[in-house]
């Protein structure tokens, strides 16, 4: 069911000069940037070869990336999973013990659905299962 690594979730204070570290010192483009509400973060993807990176930026104190940057600082927040399969995805994890973070898919970035499982359940890794959508 899972099909690839869809992206690398990366937590910032600042899109644009995250950006620019992307842009001008490995030559990356940026593919774009969007807005989640229901994540309360900005972000902004680049493409490797068919694997994603996102930049996330806080756009409220009480988001998740604004508690994990205040806990941890920036770096690697999270990586996703592309699946074809979703719901079958996250109920293979649950029965296996995994503690999801979501029971059921909510909407994400680029128009796909996403689910997170959570990292006591993952070794220490916040893991997001998605499907459907694009990136930019």
């Amino acid at each position: 069911m899972i099909k690839k690594i869809d992206h690398i979730g990366i937590a910032v204070h600042s899109l644009e000069e995250s950006k620019s570290h992307y842009e001008e010192t490995l030559g990356l483009k940026c593919l774009g940037e969007e807005e989640v509400e229901s994540q309360k973060v900005k972000t902004a993807f680049f493409d490797v070869d068919g694997v994603h990176i996102e930049l996330l930026e806080p756009t409220a104190p009480d988001s998740p990336i604004a508690k994990f940057l205040e806990k941890k600082g920036p770096g690697v927040h999270h990586i996703a999973f592309a699946s074809d399969n979703i719901e079958g995805q996250l109920e293979q994890a649950s029965s296996k013990g995994c503690k999801l973070i979501n029971e059921k898919p909510i909407q994400g970035a680029g128009g796909k659905q996403v689910a997170f499982l959570h990292p006591k359940s993952t070794f220490g890794v916040l893991t997001e299962i998605c499907s459907g959508g694009h990136c930019h």
